[in-house]
């Protein structure tokens, strides 16, 4: 069973960026539809963003132009870039993988049977 492997959190200013990288170890991300979900303590988890297997690309409507996913295929990783990042983005943002046979992604978490531990974000304003 593949784990995922979360990496890229921190802390910035109001309008930084950060560049979240995801890993699996005992599989290749490459075969999964992936997703990057984020949770802020005493609400439920999010999905931010989504690539599939089609290349088709999703993202929560509220940081579309802001955030950026994408595969890396040197290291193998999903990546999620974000810009001008605000105080609400806050928390902990977690990757998760959709079983090799779902071609497409999703922003809905029960779409997924893999997920990291997460890596914390905080924005400070």
């Amino acid at each position: 069973d593949m784990e995922l492997r979360e990496s890229g959190g921190g802390s910035v200013e109001a309008g930084g960026s950060l560049r979240l990288s995801c890993v699996g170890d005992g599989d290749t991300v490459s075969r999964h539809s992936m997703g990057w979900f984020r949770q802020v303590r005493g609400k439920a988890r999010e999905g931010v963003a989504s690539v599939g297997l089609d290349g088709h690309e999703m993202y929560l409507d509220s940081l579309r132009g802001r955030i950026a996913i994408s595969r890396d295929s040197a290291t193998d990783a999903v990546v999620l870039q974000m810009n001008s990042l605000k105080p609400e983005d806050t928390g902990t943002y977690y990757c998760a993988a959709r079983p090799p046979s779902q071609l497409f992604g999703s922003l809905w978490p029960t779409s997924y049977t893999n997920w990291g531990q997460g890596t914390q974000v905080t924005v400070s304003s």
